[in-house]
């Protein structure tokens, strides 16, 4: 059976994201409304303009059932500015969170959009993720990472890539790359 996977479609790159699910084996669902959570194996928020998005949750009330879908224990990853509205708190331009994800994200860490770039893992990334390709564009960074947190991948020293339990982290794009490895992990 092909699971199906919910992406916040508020406001972001939906469509990349379907794509990646597709070629990983899993079919999109498109959420905006609560009931567009029900019968999803996984979540994906993805990346965006954060404010936007928060702003988004807001009027659709989508905070507290975006919370209880993450303590069903099901996978949920936070791409870019996803990752933003997972973190614990904000520095630089805050925006309102999820609170689950025991970091703190600064935004645009890397620049302005002009500032974008793409890079590989650094050696080290876990097994599987060698090589992985990871485009930033106005990314944040993750920083005061807990202690549950574990970091799956870095790019220059940087953590990039981090788990904690069912949450999942990236402060990239990985949907905009042809390597569905991270979708792909995010199903198993």
């Amino acid at each position: 059976m092909t699971p199906s996977v919910g992406i916040l479609a508020i406001q972001g790159d939906v469509a990349a994201h379907a794509r990646a699910l597709a070629k990983a084996g899993a079919r999109a669902v498109p959420v905006l409304r609560e009931k567009d959570l029900d019968g999803l194996a996984a979540l994906i928020l993805p990346g965006g303009e954060s404010t936007t998005i928060s702003k988004g949750m807001d009027r659709l009330a989508l905070w507290e059932p975006l919370r209880e879908f993450a303590a069903s224990g099901r996978p949920v990853l936070g791409t870019c500015a996803g990752a933003i509205l997972l973190a614990r708190a904000v520095e630089h331009h805050p925006v309102p969170t999820l609170g689950l994800l025991d970091a703190l994200a600064v935004r645009n860490a890397y620049g302005t959009q002009v500032d974008s770039f793409s890079a590989p893992v650094d050696k080290g990334a876990k097994k599987g993720l060698e090589g992985l390709r990871c485009v930033f564009i106005r990314a944040p960074q993750l920083e005061e990472l807990g202690l549950e947190v574990e970091t799956l991948a870095r790019v220059e020293g940087r953590p990039v890539l981090i788990r904690q339990a069912n949450l999942w982290a990236a402060t990239f794009h990985p949907e905009l790359t042809p390597d569905t490895r991270l979708h792909e992990l995010l199903l198993s």
